[in-house]
């Protein structure tokens, strides 16, 4: 099934502001180029867009989507425990996925009831590394790959 990139964010600093952008670039083995979260096994975060009208719709309140710090907003493209390990082509970058984005004190703080609003259904999206580097733009391509990888579930905070 094939999905669509309809945002894009990247961190200043660490707690810094998210700036929307057109494109963005992927390193392999790093992260996003100009993103403060590098390394690790957190590379790049990513969020389905229908996910995230859930949560909106359980707090009844519209939250712009850069309020979850998330770097990608997919549309048509679902996340839950099946896909750890798996690999998801966006643009011209590969990812694999390597555990849920939990939601964190922020997003309480940005709008009460938006932090248990997301737990649900992987809602606060996923994590991963990035494998293979290249161009992700808005209006990219989305889908997952054959390819699967066993991995350790790795828990974000």
């Amino acid at each position: 099934m094939a999905g669509e990139v309809v945002a894009l964010w990247l961190k200043r600093f660490r707690g810094g502001p998210m700036d929307p952008k057109q494109e963005v670039e992927a390193i392999a083995d790093r992260g996003l180029r100009d993103n403060a979260n590098r390394g690790g096994k957190r590379h790049v975060t990513i969020i389905d867009e229908a996910a995230w009208r859930e949560a909106q719709q359980a707090v009844g309140v519209d939250v712009p989507p850069s309020t979850r710090r998330a770097n990608v907003m997919l549309r048509g493209i679902t996340f839950d425990k099946s896909t750890i390990g798996r690999m998801l082509r966006i643009g011209d970058a590969r990812v694999r996925i390597y555990g849920e984005t939990r939601p964190c004190e922020q997003m309480e703080e940005a709008q009460p009831g938006l932090r248990a609003a997301m737990q649900p259904r992987w809602r606060g999206g996923a994590f991963g590394v990035i494998v293979e580097g290249g161009a992700i733009r808005v209006g990219d391509a989305a889908e997952w790959l054959e390819e699967v990888e066993e991995v350790r579930d790795v828990r974000d905070s």
